[in-house]
């Protein structure tokens, strides 16, 4: 029995009851920002969302039910490595493998978007083929900036080294040599005004596999929803249409990982930190209701190399 009028405990949603043995997510804060080329402060991301997750109702009304408080386990926040970003990359490969060893589902919350790229190479090691829905208003597909080829502006261009099969989806600021060279895997925003949030919905699930890692960096988002972001570029999408995308690619695809990155949290203005815990507790219920049929089917679990 809980002591009276004593707050929610500090992890996501605020959850009574964790237990890492019976959880299928594992959730891990990552407060790493060393190589944003903007605004910094997403550094301060994942306790932002913490907190804010924290006031949340549990009560999923789209889905009409609540999410068990033991399916999600938060990790302790993970202690940024300023050596070098690939020392931070190596770091959360390390702690995320053990987790995918341990049969979770890795949820990482940024932090920049960097720290994809550590749970993307720690399945893509241990797992069968899979593609990334890449949620995005920038391609992040340099090969090389500021001397580094691991940052936030080439965590795509990382990723499609490791992975056969990548879509990004509602880019709206990109280079030439990128467009160019990964265009056509690509689904910019202007082409989803044109087609409408069901018709985009589709085209994303035709260009994925079976088996997926999705990967949002909360600048997707329109600035009007979004402003807390350290590169914020105008017309982006809706919250809406950006849950539309992620049940429908819940429901349809089996989900080998995800994360939310790139919150930088504005002293003062709340909203956004909320929309992203609403956002990350939605992305966990999707999972938990798409997860059911395939733990019956015992189905849950994956081996093999990856095919290159």
């Amino acid at each position: 029995m809980g002591i009276l009028n004593q707050m929610p405990p500090y992890n996501l949603f605020g959850l009574e009851r964790q237990d890492y043995s019976v959880s299928r997510i594992a959730a891990f804060p990552i407060p790493y920002d060393s190589t944003v080329t903007y605004r910094s402060g997403a550094r301060d991301g994942p306790a932002a969302i913490i907190s804010a997750s924290r006031n949340l109702e549990l009560y999923n009304h789209e889905l009409n039910f609540t999410l068990p408080e033991t399916f999600v386990f938060t990790m302790e926040s993970m202690a940024p490595d300023l050596n070098s970003p690939e020392g931070m990359i190596r770091r959360i490969e390390k702690e995320v493998g053990i987790a995918v060893d341990d049969g979770k589902v890795p949820f990482l919350i940024g932090g920049e978007h960097t720290i994809s790229l550590g749970a993307i190479r720690a399945i893509a090691s241990r797992s069968d083929v899979f593609s990334i829905l890449h949620l995005d208003a920038h391609s992040d597909s340099r090969d090389e900036i500021f001397g580094t080829k691991n940052s936030h502006a080439s965590i795509m261009a990382r990723a499609r080294e490791i992975v056969q099969s990548s879509y990004s989806v509602g880019i709206r600021s990109i280079d030439s040599e990128s467009m160019a060279l990964y265009g056509k895997d690509m689904l910019f925003i202007d082409e989803i005004h044109r087609a409408g949030i069901q018709k985009s919905a589709e085209t994303i699930l035709s260009r994925l596999g079976k088996r997926v890692y999705v990967t949002v960096d909360l600048d997707v988002l329109d600035p009007s929803e979004m402003p807390s972001v350290g590169t914020p570029e105008p017309d982006g999408l809706h919250y809406a249409e950006l849950r539309h995308i992620l049940s429908s690619v819940f429901s349809k695809r089996e989900i080998v990982g995800f994360d939310i990155t790139e919150l930088c949290p504005i002293p003062g203005i709340v909203a956004p930190d909320f929309l992203a815990a609403k956002l990350a507790y939605s992305m966990a219920c999707d999972l938990y209701k798409s997860s059911e049929p395939r733990k019956a089917a015992g189905k849950t679990k994956h081996s093999g190399k990856k095919k290159l």
